[in-house]
């Protein structure tokens, strides 16, 4: 899949932020003219810069979820591309795959940009998330762009240096590509992923045949375009579709509640010149460390003392200091060094967000005496085994203290009881 990115796109230049990456093969296709000169922005989401080094993978899952401009799931529907996509959330349940973090990674920087987090499946159809993959015809990288396509959206493109296979780099452009198309047509990710693959002239020409427009547009009868851009909507709705349903499949959310890496640009210090001593330095993975950087051949940084590129890993605040002393303290299967701060004036030991519920705790993980029941307001996705486990409380008692039946469907909005009052049940 091409997208032919135009002329007159106003792209902000890609500086040194974000981080992960992903997999696959197929591509964005050739603009027509020179992208405009712009200014570098900053784009690593906020909430990430205070955040520890890991955090609970089924935290990914809700902020995919809740980031989706389409949550629905007819039955029957992209039944094809539901089968020919059914491995894909099984590698997210793998911990030995990097693909959990480097979808963290897309799914933290579209919600950073306010973009629908459909657009984060765009990689399991253009190359599998493998930031290193590449395509006979030309395409490269976790979204498989073409050289034209990136030198035309700042994708740094030097002797020795192919950004296209950085998923810092080619994450912000696509991201910044992802949210011009968004608001050309009218919000409409539907339109907006077909112009990815296809280019925006088609779509708009399309439009324009067909009597519509991006206000009342029907995609599914869009005449005169190729059957891969009309398929490229159902794709990535069968995708979603797949990892709404596993909601369904206890052990795949199981897997999922798990520590997973947070990943994040580094910038290394010029005397560092290869991967292996910073991961020696920091203690990290440098196996890991070179799979999430295919865009660096055989670990090479680069020469002391020329311009750095950065380095996706794990996150920065902890890149420079020793390994952190294990914890009698674990806060949503992630592990937390003692003292670790939350927000301001509090431990992690003190306070925990979940969600929309911002739970007091203490150490040994009970209520701190004289504390006010602890509540949960019920998110997409959530039930009574997920709550339970979340909050480390049996589901009998969760329905109890909730006068719920054991067969109750629980309600997005819905506020939960997590602690007997005054102790009693």
């Amino acid at each position: 899949m091409r997208a032919a990115l135009s002329a007159g796109l106003l792209f902000t230049g890609l500086s040194a932020a974000l981080w992960l990456s992903a997999a696959g093969a197929t591509p964005a296709a050739a603009a027509e003219a020179p992208a405009a000169k712009t200014t570098p922005v900053a784009t690593a989401p906020q909430a990430d810069q205070a955040a520890g080094p890991t955090r609970n993978g089924r935290d990914i899952y809700q902020r995919f979820r809740e980031g989706l401009a389409d949550p629905s799931c007819e039955p029957g529907a992209s039944t094809r591309w539901r089968q020919h996509f059914a491995a894909a959330p099984k590698r997210l349940a793998r911990s030995d795959d990097d693909l959990l973090p480097l979808f963290g990674y897309v799914v933290d920087a579209l919600r950073e940009a306010h973009l629908p987090t459909e657009y984060a499946l765009i990689p399991f159809v253009e190359s599998g998330y493998r930031p290193g993959a590449r395509s006979a015809a030309g395409p490269a990288g976790l979204w498989q762009m073409i050289a034209l396509t990136a030198r035309n959206h700042r994708v740094p493109m030097r002797e020795g240096y192919d950004g296209r296979l950085s998923p810092v780099d080619s994450t912000q452009a696509a991201v910044r590509y992802l949210k011009t198309l968004h608001g050309m047509f009218g919000g409409d990710w539907r339109l907006a992923v077909m112009a990815y693959n296809a280019g925006e002239y088609r779509i708009l020409n399309a439009l324009k045949r067909n009597g519509q427009t991006a206000a009342n547009a029907r995609p599914d009868q869009l005449a005169g375009l190729s059957d891969i851009t009309q398929a490229y909507v159902r794709k990535l709705h069968a995708l979603s579709c797949l990892m709404e349903q596993a909601d369904d499949r206890e052990e795949w959310l199981q897997a999922l509640d798990r520590p997973v890496p947070r990943l994040q640009a580094v910038t290394l210090p010029s005397e560092v010149g290869d991967i292996d001593s910073w991961a020696a330095r920091t203690g990290q993975d440098a196996a890991q460390l070179r799979r999430l950087n295919p865009v660096f051949a055989n670990g090479a940084v680069g020469r002391s003392g020329a311009r750095r590129a950065p380095l996706l890993a794990v996150a920065a605040e902890t890149a420079n200091a020793p390994a952190p002393v294990a914890s009698d303290l674990t806060i949503a299967g992630i592990e937390t060094p003692p003292g670790t701060r939350t927000k301001a004036g509090e431990t992690a030991a003190d306070a925990v967000t979940t969600g929309s519920a911002e739970v007091a705790v203490a150490k040994n993980d009970e209520p701190a005496a004289n504390a006010s029941p602890r509540r949960h307001t019920v998110g997409r996705g959530d039930n009574a085994w997920t709550i339970a486990k979340r909050y480390r409380i049996r589901v009998a008692d969760l329905l109890k203290r909730n006068s719920l039946g054991a067969k109750a469907v629980l309600k997005p909005g819905q506020a939960l009881l997590i602690d007997a009052p005054n102790g009693a049940d």
